[in-house]
């Protein structure tokens, strides 16, 4: 009766835990490069089938010069034209509060205007120390009628489009020395993506 020596499994064990990392590591290398193809060959494909066109892709390049046309022509010629269109909508309750609601957040987002433009963190509570990362959106909370000298701060949530907003002290509010852009990324992807510092980045700038 042949006997398996004690040596040999603590080797096949190693093995085996290489290969998990290894497929591990694949699915690491693989999965983000997946999602984000499918996701973006989706989205073509959905905003393309918005006009029925047998040529593939033509739909999608109409679209896009059409909005492209619209940005300019609205932006230059056409602005007047909105205003009476506005003026209608600011007088019906429901309508109102929808696109004013959407406006402001595309602009915050695209506009002249940006309002997500001043990352900070938020001293939330004192002992223990808890802060959070968030956007100041108002410098001045005196606009909407609070008194003192408070700011208000949007607060993304992590793996989500949605967040909060909080009135403090600006006392409590530190600015971030990083792109907003990486902030949010930072954010959303729950702190798991590396930030580039501003500050570092311009000293690096200055000693070349």
């Amino acid at each position: 009766m042949n006997e398996i020596g004690l040596d040999d499994q603590p080797e096949e064990s190693g093995k085996f835990k290489k290969i998990i990392k290894y497929f591990l590591q694949g699915l690491f290398y693989l999965m983000p490069i997946a999602i984000t193809l499918y996701v973006v060959v989706e989205s073509i494909i959905i905003i393309d089938n918005l006009i029925p066109i047998e040529i593939p892709g033509l739909g999608i390049v109409i679209i896009l010069v059409f909005i492209t046309l619209i940005g300019y022509l609205f932006s230059t010629y056409l602005a007047a034209l909105l205003r009476p269109f506005e003026r209608l909508i600011m007088r019906t309750p429901l309508i109102k509060l929808i696109y004013t609601s959407i406006k402001d957040l595309m602009s915050a987002f695209v506009g002249s205007k940006k309002q997500f433009s001043k990352p900070v963190l938020v001293t939330i509570q004192e002992k223990p120390l808890i802060q959070r990362m968030g956007f100041v959106t108002k410098e001045d909370a005196s606009e909407i009628g609070i008194s003192g000298d408070k700011v208000v701060v949007y607060l993304p949530f992590s793996y989500a489009v949605s967040g909060e907003v909080i009135i403090v002290p600006k006392n409590a509010v530190q600015l971030i020395e990083a792109k907003s852009a990486d902030i949010m990324k930072l954010i959303i992807s729950g702190g798991v993506t590396s930030v580039e510092n501003n500050s570092t980045n311009d000293h690096e700038k200055n000693n070349h």
